[in-house]
């Protein structure tokens, strides 16, 4: 794969020949007490293993599929969660914006802007993101092949912005279901940028259950071994204390039992992949 730049969130760094990136974390914040406690069991776990960490969360699912389902704790709430996670377990956070008006409030607090798949071609709310200076990551839609992407980076770029991280996260294949084409993380690296593999929505079957999303969260350790082969940069997941009980996206989410093996498993292909690199 194109080398590319590197981009610095604090002490993280993502692309180049650095060790992969994990970006972990519910679907939603459900409440402050679950928030800070998984973001502190996961920074634990990742500290051990020596894989930076990102923490993700997000305070309002403005896309779900019921009127009825679950959203978070919406900006103000969810923003202070985000805050107290940074400072009492000292990781940077991420978390997804769904209008221009809110990217301002959320630019104080978090470290990594996320713009939704959904809305990966919006010029106004990629502009006022990437107007910050904070870094951007820009999720590729599902509607998109890889190379659809460039002109979005352009987009960021003109605001003199190139912290800038693109992810993959499967591709629309019939009703109800994606797949995900690894030549998509080569192709997008193409633009220079460091490259994420979503595992978790990758697997997502949107609206598969009528009122909610699907997902076969079995193959989520399959697909991230297959990216950090291929060379992405970083590993995007959800995870949950007990997925079953999640109130948002628990079929695509990955038990917290579950992580630490499947990262050891990651670990071991990425050095391969980078000639041995140390951590």
């Amino acid at each position: 794969m194109k080398r590319v730049r590197t981009v610095s969130i604090g002490s993280v760094l993502i692309g180049a020949e650095a060790p992969f990136v994990l970006i972990a974390g519910p679907c939603v914040i459900e409440n402050r007490r679950m928030a800070l406690r998984l973001a502190a069991s996961i920074q634990e776990m990742t500290a051990r293993l020596r894989i930076p960490f990102i923490f993700k969360a997000s305070y309002d699912k403005a896309n779900r599929t019921s009127l009825h389902a679950f959203r978070g704790p919406g900006i103000v709430e969810g923003l202070r969660i985000l805050q107290e996670v940074k400072e009492k377990i000292g990781v940077p956070v991420l978390s997804d914006v769904h209008s221009v008006e809110e990217v301002g409030m959320a630019a104080q607090v978090l470290d990594v802007i996320q713009i939704p798949a959904f809305l990966c071609r919006q010029t106004d709310i990629l502009l006022e993101a990437a107007k910050t200076q904070k870094a951007v990551n820009i999720k590729k839609g599902q509607f998109l092949a890889p190379w659809d992407m460039f002109p979005v980076v352009k987009k960021i770029e003109s605001a003199g912005n190139k912290r800038i991280l693109l992810t993959e996260r499967g591709t629309s294949f019939g009703y109800n279901n994606l797949v995900s084409d690894f030549r998509s993380l080569s192709i997008l690296r193409q633009t220079g940028y460091p490259v994420i593999f979503d595992a978790t929505h990758s697997v997502q079957q949107p609206g598969g259950l009528g009122t909610a999303s699907g997902g076969q969260s079995e193959y989520i350790p399959l697909l991230s071994r297959c990216a950090i082969a291929a060379g992405c940069d970083a590993i995007f997941m959800e995870v949950h204390p007990n997925p079953r009980k999640a109130l948002s996206d628990g079929p695509n989410m990955l038990a917290l039992h579950c992580l630490k093996g499947l990262l050891k498993d990651l670990i071991a292909i990425d050095r391969i992949v980078k000639r041995g690199g140390k951590r």
